[in-house]
Parts: C-alpha cells; structure tokens; sequence
C-alpha cells in the first residue's frame, strides 16, 4: 500500500457537531479525502448553526437554522446525541457513553459553554442563550411579552436585548462594567454604543453587580430589586473542555486547546479548531481565542488540508465578526490590542461611523458600525499589510483604499 493510499484509509473521527465540526467533516470530502469520516454531536438536533438563534428562531420567523448538508451523501458518519467522556491518546481511542470509537486522526471542535450566573442554577426563569433548546424555552417568554432582565450587556446581551425589544418586551440590562463591550472593546470605542439601548426603549444599567436572582427579581449588590419574569445571563463563554481534564491534551489558562499554528495539538493525530482552541498568530504576534463564527468556518480548511496533504498548511486569519444589534450592523475584524494609534471615521452619535486602529502606519483592525464598504476594503488592506496615511483615513467621505500611502 502506497504512502498516499495508506493516508487516504485513515479514519478521521470529528467531536463537536456545530459549525466548526460540520466545516471540518464537508471540508475533508471537499479536499479529496476518502477515508472515514466520523462525526459526533452531544446534542439530538441534526446540526445547526448558532447565530440565527438570538434572531430568527428566538422570534419565531425560523423553526430551526439546521445546515443545509447532505451528510449521507457525502459518507460522513453521524453520530447524535452522543456525549464524549475523554480520550487516550496513547490509545487513539475516543471513550463515549456508547463504548469507545477508535480513531487515526482526532479533530476536537466542542465549541465553547457559557458562563453561569453563579448562584442562579436551578432558579425558575434563568436562561442561558447557546443552544436550540435554549432558543425554543425562550421563545414563548417573549411571545408573551414578559418583563426581561439580562445580565451582561456583551454581543450576546446586546442581540438578546434587540429580539426582545422587537417581541415588545421591557427589557432591562444590567452590566458590571462601567459600560456595553467592556471585554471586547475600549472605553472610548465602545461609550457611544450606551446610547443605543435607551433609543431602542431597553433601561441599561452598569456599574450593577448581581448580588442574587430570586423568583420575579433580580437583586443588585446596592440592594436595588429589578422586576423580573425572566433572567437572561449572557455573561461569557468558556471552551467546552473539561472532559479533557487529565487526558495528556494541554489545556491553555482559559481551558482551551493549545494548539500550534497548523491547528495541531500537543498530542500526536490529534486537531483542534473553533472556539475551544487559541493558535499563535503571527500577524499579531500572540496567541489568540476567537469566540466568533467566521473562526468556526475557517479554521476547518486548514485542518482538513492538513489531514489531506502533506505540506503543512499554517492558519494565521485576520479575525472577522459581525452583530446585528438595536438597528445597527456592527462588523469587527482584526486585533487592536497591539495598535499605536486610532483613527476615526465620521461620528460615533451618527448611524454609520467606523474606528481604524493602526500599528506603524498599518491598518490592523477595524470596527465599522453601518459602513460594510469600510470592511469590504479594510479586511484587504489589514491582509495585505498596507501602509495608510492617517489623514485621508480619516476622511469618512473617502474609500477606504483611498488612505494607502
């Protein structure tokens, strides 16, 4: 048996069944792979897609957002409803509730868990928003227009915040921090974005710890009581990675794979990709956690060439996010912790405004909030490492690209 036929009998086996897990399994067939596929997912569901669920399905307007793949088709082994409890690597065997699946080549795509309220499990009327089950028990809360508090007012607090404003809900936020996207963005960048809860009627309050969640109120640590039907706590996600705990798999400070910059792990025949794993960028100059879609999607082709072929392929991407939130589409890409200087483009009290972040005269992130003509063109231009001249940069009349120095 040949070198190329030996490595095409291999059996791939995929854990995690969310985009990342999915990618992964489409993108081993797309690039030519032939061997087994095998693909298990902790959830019944046929899988499916995460964003649309603080949209569409929340609201109704959508069952489910089930992806659109013929497993069968394309001779991926789907396994459902399956939960993994650890791996032996020395083994290359994957030990689940049904007995154990031997594996050549292991790809781990569990995805990310949100962050508990801590003392608010088992309270009648908390939520979490990660899954379809959680999207169908909220679903009937806002069709019956109850008083909402949200604790956590991130991108998932923000999208949450506008369905149920748009179902007609009261809706009160409440954020440690001194402000919305306190983790993501700075305190300048980020101001202006308060203003968009009270225009959409939702109350935001920061500064507001929770001190406890009782049934109908939610109390803050300065002993304010806010009325409330239901609690949804959007306050983070950690990766989904505790059944690797002892396994041999290195673990990063935030639990998540530590992968290389081929996606590989610490252990031999063994990948990991989307939101359970950090990779060192060299763009950045640091390793990086991307909680975000576009990561999911991504990340997957490069493992699968990887499996595939024998030149290694190296997975360095410019990060890319998008929001919908209070009328506005807000898009993100990059990395900003690095830059030495910012630029501005038009006015942030206005309904389409962006924000350039520069390191030695290069573009290397941007955030472009209704200007998609602004991240079409700077999503090129942080690739290509463009020198731009900040003047004309700030122009917001002018393309983007009109800035290149």
């Amino acid at each position: 048996m040949s070198e190329q036929t030996r490595a095409q009998a291999r059996r791939v086996v995929v854990v995690g069944a969310g985009m990342a897990g999915v990618q992964t399994a489409v993108a081993l067939r797309e690039q030519g792979f032939t061997g087994t596929v095998t693909l298990i997912g902790a959830e019944p569901h046929q899988p499916y897609d995460r964003p649309p669920l603080s949209k569409a399905v929340l609201l109704g307007k959508a069952e489910d957002s089930a992806f659109d793949v013929d497993f069968e088709a394309l001779g991926i082994d789907l396994h459902l409803g399956r939960e993994v409890t650890g791996v032996r690597v020395g083994d290359h065997e994957l030990d689940t509730e049904a007995g154990p699946v031997p594996y050549d080549v292991l790809v781990l795509a569990t995805g990310a868990e949100p962050v508990t309220l801590p003392g608010a499990e088992g309270v009648p009327g908390v939520h979490l928003l990660r899954t379809l089950d959680d999207a169908e028990r909220l679903r009937p809360v806002l069709a019956r227009q109850h008083d909402i508090v949200v604790v956590g007012a991130g991108w998932i607090g923000a999208e949450f915040a506008t369905a149920a404003r748009e179902a007609g809900c009261a809706v009160t936020v409440v954020e440690a921090a001194d402000r919305p996207l306190a983790g993501a963005l700075p305190a300048e960048v980020a101001a202006p974005m308060a203003g968009w809860y009270a225009d959409s009627g939702a109350v935001l309050r920061t500064h507001a710890r929770v001190e406890r969640v009782e049934p109908g109120a939610v109390v803050l640590d300065d002993g304010s009581r806010v009325p409330a039907d239901a609690v949804v706590v959007g306050i983070g996600a950690r990766p989904a990675t505790r059944w690797l705990t002892g396994s041999g798999i290195r673990l990063g400070a935030h639990g998540e794979v530590v992968a290389d910059d081929h996606l590989r792990t610490s252990a031999p025949d063994v990948y990991a990709v989307g939101d359970c794993a950090s990779f060192p960028s060299g763009r950045y100059g640091e390793r990086l956690m991307v909680h975000h879609w576009d990561n999911a999607l991504q990340g997957p082709r490069t493992v699968a060439a990887n499996i595939v072929d024998e030149t290694p392929a190296v997975y360095d991407p410019v990060p890319y996010f998008w929001s919908e939130q209070f009328g506005r589409f807000v898009q993100y890409a990059g990395h900003h912790t690095s830059a030495d200087a910012t630029v501005r483009r038009g006015d942030p009290a206005g309904p389409a405004w962006s924000v350039c972040w520069l390191r030695e005269g290069r573009l290397v992130a941007l955030l472009a909030v209704g200007r998609p003509r602004d991240m079409a063109q700077g999503r090129r231009l942080i690739e290509a490492g463009t020198v731009l001249d900040p003047v004309l940069l700030g122009d917001p009349a002018r393309p983007l690209k009109a800035a290149m120095a």
